[in-house]
């Protein structure tokens, strides 16, 4: 695959090409590395294009895995604790899981354990596959990379998509890059506050 659409949020890309270009290099690798078209296996049922092969996002999803994986990319997970009152939230948003437990319990509303979970961190920069459903991309750039950042568990988020032409030959359902990128404009330049790189794969 290739990348064929690249947007930086807060200045995402340019830190990474001067704080981790080796990172940079390797992400830029891995999608090289991906043959979209061994993932064209889904034979559509839907009547626009019934009996077409597509691409298969399952499929994609694995081969971006197997070649992150193997370049020592980990899962990482973030734990915290929530309640029904928005001044303690804010209040305990920076402490560690355990010091929001306490305050929680200390102001006498109940904690409830919390967590998000993302594919792909190395050397506090982490990486979302999506292909999956589009609701998936906002909750990913506007929650899931921000909660890291805010936990101060990276410094930047990285969001892999199919381009418009290339979500055109997969099943109903998956984001694109160019939608994503209207949602971010959208919001304006500083929203979410968390450096990001948005990128837009198609098959090479």
């Amino acid at each position: 695959m290739r990348i064929a659409g690249l947007h930086s949020h807060l200045n995402g890309h340019e830190w990474l090409l001067v704080h981790e270009p080796g990172v940079w290099a390797e992400i830029e690798q891995v999608v090289r590395d991906v043959d979209a078209t061994a993932s064209r296996t889904k034979i559509s049922r839907e009547k626009r294009m019934s009996g077409k092969a597509l691409f298969a996002p399952k499929v994609i999803n694995v081969e971006f895995q197997k070649r992150f994986r193997s370049h020592g990319w980990h899962e990482s997970r973030t734990s915290y604790w929530v309640t029904d009152e928005y001044a303690l939230i804010r209040r305990t948003l920076t402490l560690t899981p355990p010091e929001q437990k306490r305050e929680i319990e200390a102001a006498g509303r109940r904690p409830i354990s919390s967590y998000n979970q993302t594919d792909f961190v190395r050397n506090r920069v982490a990486v979302e596959v999506q292909f999956g459903k589009y609701s998936f991309i906002a909750y990913d750039l506007f929650v899931k990379h921000l909660a890291f950042y805010v936990g101060d568990q990276i410094d930047v988020g990285i969001e892999i998509l199919p381009m418009k032409s290339m979500q055109e030959q997969m099943s109903s359902g998956p984001g694109y890059f160019e939608g994503a990128l209207y949602d971010l404009a959208r919001q304006g330049r500083g929203v979410p506050g968390v450096p990001l790189v948005l990128l837009g794969v198609v098959p090479e």
